[in-house]
């Protein structure tokens, strides 16, 4: 992360830093306004860029956006990230321990182009360092280490290359702009803003059990998304690779676009978001290549600004998978409810799960468990402290987690597992 954050720094002369506070009204009046040193507006049209979050998807306009801003001749730059080392400790007969480091840089660069804005982004991780089948995570399911096996109680770790992307949007009519993003890899327009970019999920430093049914296509190899932004709302539809990233997480792979999505968002007041989406994923999973997975998704991200550095964001989300085709065509439903609230150096953070998990005891046909579908309730609970260190922050903190499970699976899990974490990390606020 340190050497990423070395050369993303070399690369981006002329850098001022900056962060968008909380209650910082970035509203379309502010659009291409100068902010330490940089012009950078909305990515997708004329609005302000706090309202941009992963891939095209939008947050409210109110959340804090911690970066560190510049100018270098017409372009205007922002560069983003973490890195966090973690001591996990999963409770139960499945459960497990591991230290590992975890961690995101995104780079930006904004220029006019005639009439219109260039965007381009470059986002990686060293999460392939952490080693191929990740870290334990109860109830995680999704991706495979090896190519045979899915990865069950395991988070996988994310590819190096995240993201490059180049978008474009060109102004229609007055508050209407027209946008096309391409990326390889890149996010489709299918879900809310995926976990880690924002807040609500951030905070936390374990990735939610219900990825793979809201946001799990937020690394996708080949996406191409077109659509309008009208002041507040925004309609947008992608064509994309269906496949899930495969165990190879240091290459691109080759996209396919086999698969398409359409989303909707409305950000009604400056601190409200709210999306629903549909996708048809063409075989997603490389183990059940024969299944196809309809996905719908809706979500909304609430963000209260209540004073400099104090803030509150919580984020609802509900994603169903409907399988299609081969023995591992089923329904099931995922419900996320998170929180993150900062008080000037402390914050608290606090996120429930209800998930439909089918995948927990593999295709062992001699198991009366495998391929049935348990409902699974998670909650965790934590905190950290930051300490401010110029244009990062070390953050310090915790968390633990506790489990509703059916009884038919408590043999295997343990009667009342619990999970913790401790953590240490570095974050770019600028």
């Amino acid at each position: 992360m340190r050497i990423l954050l070395t050369l993303a720094l070399i690369a981006t002369p002329g850098l001022a830093s900056a962060q968008m506070h909380d209650g910082h009204d970035m509203s379309a009046s502010h659009a291409g306004h100068d902010v330490g040193g940089s012009s950078m507006t909305g990515a997708l049209g004329r609005y302000g860029m706090t309202r941009d979050a992963s891939g095209t998807a939008w947050q409210p306009d109110s959340a804090p956006m911690m970066a560190i801003m510049g100018q270098a001749g017409d372009w205007s730059t922002m560069i983003h990230g973490f890195a966090t080392l973690t001591y996990d400790d999963q409770g139960g007969p499945r459960g497990g321990s591991k230290t590992f480091a975890a961690s995101m840089l995104m780079g930006m660069a904004q220029r006019p182009v005639g009439e219109g804005t260039l965007t381009l982004k470059a986002m990686g991780s060293l999460d392939p360092l952490m080693g191929k089948r990740g870290y334990p995570l109860l109830f995680a399911t999704g991706e495979t280490a090896d190519g045979v096996t899915e990865l069950v109680d395991r988070q996988h770790p994310h590819d190096l290359f995240m993201e490059l992307s180049a978008t474009y949007s060109h102004p229609l009519a007055d508050g209407v702009s027209g946008f096309l993003y391409l990326a390889l890899p890149g996010e489709p327009a299918l879900g809310p803003a995926t976990f880690m970019h924002r807040f609500s999920g951030l905070a936390n430093p374990e990735a939610p059990i219900a990825h793979h049914w809201l946001d799990s296509t937020h690394i996708t190899f080949g996406v191409a998304t077109a659509g309008v932004a009208f002041k507040t709302v925004k309609l947008e539809g992608s064509v994309f690779t269906g496949r899930e990233p495969d165990e190879h997480r240091w290459n691109i792979e080759r996209p396919r676009m086999d698969s398409w999505s359409v989303r909707a968002t409305w950000n009604p007041t400056a601190n409200l978001s709210g999306q629903v989406s549909y996708g048809v994923l063409n075989s997603p999973e490389g183990l059940h290549p024969e299944t196809d997975v309809r996905r719908t998704t809706a979500s909304v991200t609430w963000h209260l600004p209540i004073g400099p550095d104090r803030f509150w964001q919580s984020t609802f989300a509900w994603g169903r998978n409907d399988g299609k085709g081969g023995d591992h065509a089923r329904t099931s439903d995922a419900f996320v409810l998170e929180s993150g609230v900062q008080i000037d150096r402390n914050t608290v953070f606090a996120r429930a799960e209800n998930v439909d998990k089918a995948e927990l005891f593999g295709d062992d046909h001699h198991n009366p468990l495998a391929g049935r579908n348990f409902n699974i309730t998670k909650v965790s609970l934590g905190g950290y402290h930051s300490v401010p260190v110029g244009q990062v922050a070390l953050d310090f903190g915790g968390l633990v987690s506790k489990y509703d499970m059916p009884d038919a699976i408590k043999p295997a899990y343990g009667s009342d597992p619990t999970s913790f974490m401790l953590f240490a990390r570095i974050r770019v606020t600028g």
